[in-house]
């Protein structure tokens, strides 16, 4: 884990390349405390002794099926697949999938254990996060940690996607949903410890899998708090919801739709929610 220092800096984006709907805005001055932040995303590895010790069966496993994105769904798995909502054709059910079985029936960890856990849902990531005697991060403590003491960048690393031409995150290049060049070295997912870290040693804020946070995600709660004045202390998401906020984007994100792996987007799904670009990363207080 990375120590990050407590301090003050600013949260949000108005960034005209953004989502408004999602409430990446206004910008505004927040404070946390000192944490500690893994500085890579659960690994199926640290996921698979997690289920070994506890005998931990994933949401994904209790429903039977889970969401693979169709170019990974193999032979076998594609004889009883359904194609999700028609906004995103490109999802499919497929019958068995989980995080071992990453792409359905007949797929494997064997080249993936340094790979994060996907098919994980937030309870499942609460469920691991207790049992290592750690938590999920609230959604400031994620932004904070993410821009490496950088204040107010598009990246995690600076204003340029690109910078000299080098790929620095793992995200779709090419014509969504049906051709990926995987110019930046992946497909799918890629190992835990890709790229160049951030200002804080951090891998990965930025594509490969979506991370889970602590909070419920409301676009206008902290809008709605704007009277207070001054730093926001520890700021937490709504007491309630229906979905939690996820952070960083994933190897689907593709600015064509999706350019969320900018360090101040955001979105969110239902607790219960397995994908085959869904993972986690824990926290610890200082």
């Amino acid at each position: 884990m990375a120590l990050v220092p407590g301090g003050e800096f600013l949260m949000g984006t108005e960034d005209p390349g953004g989502f408004p709907a999602d409430g990446e805005g206004p910008v505004r001055s927040v404070r946390v405390n000192s944490f500690y932040i893994d500085t890579y995303t659960v690994t199926n590895e640290q996921f698979a002794r997690f289920a070994r010790e506890t005998n931990y069966r994933t949401d994904a496993e209790r429903f039977g099926w889970s969401f693979v994105f169709h170019m990974f769904v193999g032979a076998k798995a594609r004889r009883t697949a359904e194609q999700a909502a028609a906004d995103a054709p490109w999802w499919w059910v497929i019958n068995g999938a989980y995080w071992r079985r990453p792409d359905g029936p007949g797929s494997n960890l064997k080249q993936r254990w340094n790979h994060p856990a996907t098919h994980i849902s937030w309870n499942d990531a609460t469920a691991y996060c207790e049992w290592a005697g750690k938590r999920l991060p609230t959604e400031a403590e994620w932004e904070y940690a993410a821009r490496g003491g950088l204040s107010q960048k598009r990246y995690a690393w600076g204003d340029d996607l690109t910078p000299d031409g080098e790929h620095c995150c793992n995200i779709w290049q090419g014509m969504f949903p049906d051709e990926n060049s995987a110019d930046d070295g992946h497909k799918g997912t890629a190992p835990v410890d890709a790229y160049e870290p951030n200002g804080y040693g951090l891998y990965n804020v930025a594509g490969n899998v979506w991370e889970w946070t602590r909070d419920w995600f409301s676009p206008t709660f902290h809008i709605e708090m704007g009277h207070i004045s001054g730093p926001r202390d520890n700021p937490q998401g709504p007491p309630s919801g229906t979905s939690k906020t996820i952070r960083g984007g994933s190897y689907l994100c593709h600015d064509s739709y999706c350019n969320r792996y900018r360090v101040a987007a955001r979105t969110s799904n239902t607790p219960d929610s397995s994908t085959g670009n869904l993972g986690f990363r824990c926290v610890r207080d200082a």
